[in-house]
């Protein structure tokens, strides 16, 4: 699987992507990650990638022409394919805060991809036709604004990659997980509480369900904690409100 990332500070990825169960799966090919300058695209001596919004209004705006330059040249096949909408098996993503929460359903969504750009926003925003004739889907992380969309990104190919065949040693890790499984009204369920050795710490004990080695005592111990923790953490999840991508 090759992930692409358009940016224009391709050096930031220096160091995110440099560590982990990531790293390993580059190392082992079986994922590939290539960091693009969108600079490269751009035809004035500048370099320049942004301008000011038609209509008025404050900062400045991510430019169209560059970003079509650069998927036409990263992805040509969507481009070159005699049939419309037939994109060869490739995905681009636009990470922006005015966009659909990402969220685990979408990234394993995304693994069935062999190839995704994701596209880093920047400025007061990007030139909507980018939205609206370049990009499969626009994802925002989280209810808040980012200076920009590189570390957007960067969750997107760890939490994507993780999920990729091979990359993580126990496949079973990414099936007993936060957000891979339902409770019975089909809410999406956290994960339950963890502990190892030792059993006793400075007086806090590991509760005794978990050392009496009876699994299905266990087991609904695990289930009724990972309830509770979300009551606590997210009840947002609960009730139906849940998005599933």
């Amino acid at each position: 699987m090759i992930f692409h990332i358009l940016t224009i500070f391709p050096s930031f990825f220096e160091g995110p992507l440099k560590y982990g169960v990531v790293s390993k799966a580059v190392e082992a090919g079986l994922i590939d990650i290539r960091v693009h300058n969108l600079r490269d695209w751009t035809s004035d001596r500048h370099s320049t990638v942004d301008d000011r919004p038609f209509g008025g209004g404050e900062g400045m705006v991510l430019k169209v022409e560059p970003v079509y330059r650069a998927i036409q040249s990263i992805l040509p096949q969507r481009f070159n394919s005699p049939d419309e909408g037939n994109n060869g098996n490739t995905r681009v993503a636009l990470l922006s805060a005015q966009g659909k929460r990402f969220n685990q359903a979408a990234a394993r969504a995304y693994t069935d991809y062999d190839e995704v750009l994701l596209i880093c926003g920047r400025y007061e925003g990007v030139d909507e036709r980018i939205t609206g004739h370049l990009v499969d889907d626009e994802f925002s992380i989280g209810d808040f604004v980012l200076s920009g969309g590189e570390l957007g990104a960067a969750i997107v190919v760890d939490a994507v990659a993780r999920l990729v065949p091979g990359v993580l040693g126990n496949a079973a890790s990414s099936q007993f997980e936060s957000f891979s499984d339902t409770d019975q009204n089909g809410d999406l369920l956290l994960d339950c509480p963890h502990y190892t050795r030792p059993a006793d710490f400075n007086g806090w004990l590991v509760p005794d369900v978990l050392l009496g080695g009876n699994h299905a005592e266990i087991k609904r111990w695990r289930a009724a904690q990972a309830l509770a923790k979300r009551q606590i953490n997210r009840p947002d999840l609960s009730g139906g409100t849940n998005e599933r991508g």
